[in-house]
């Protein structure tokens, strides 16, 4: 576990909140302290922490690596960030993407010539944790003189179909 300043102020509001919770039952102090120090960890990490988890949209974010994306096609997502902030892919040609990526999951749609255009690659990211989220994370590779030249990531909601 990893002691960062948010977790001491968390940690900090969630020993409060448990200190006025105890002092309600019992009005002496040395009991109220033993036992919010006690039960502090014990909510912080089995009601507090898993309530945070549910409701944020935070995930953990890797370096881009090439054997990861191939053998981890759910989990793409983690390494979507650097791709587009350090703009990887920018000034590559399609035989480089090709050999990083792997062939384009589908083309994206150009209203130019009113098709999927075979400069628009697009890959699945897969899903971001959430309780809520219905919404998968993809990227869309444009090429232009066989060169990316723009990289951006967005969102497809996701729909089931009744059988």
């Amino acid at each position: 576990m990893i002691i960062t300043p948010v977790f001491i102020i968390l940690l900090g509001v969630v020993f409060i909140l448990v200190w006025m919770f105890s002092n309600t039952i019992d009005k002496r102090k040395w009991v109220t302290f033993l036992t919010s120090i006690v039960l502090t960890p014990i909510v912080y990490f089995y009601v507090f922490y898993p309530f945070i988890n549910i409701f944020s949209s935070y995930h953990h974010q890797k370096y881009f690596d090439s054997e990861d994306w191939k053998a981890k096609p759910a989990l793409r997502y983690e390494m979507s960030d650097e791709m587009i902030r350090d703009s990887l892919f920018f000034g590559k040609n399609k035989n480089e993407v090709e050999n990083m990526l792997g062939k384009s999951e589908w083309y994206g749609w150009d209203d130019s010539i009113k098709a999927n255009s075979p400069e628009k690659w697009n890959y699945n990211l897969g899903f971001k944790p959430g309780a809520f989220n219905m919404m998968q994370e993809c990227i869309e590779l444009e090429f232009k003189n066989n060169v990316v030249y723009n990289t951006h990531q967005y969102q497809l909601e996701k729909t089931f179909e009744e059988k």
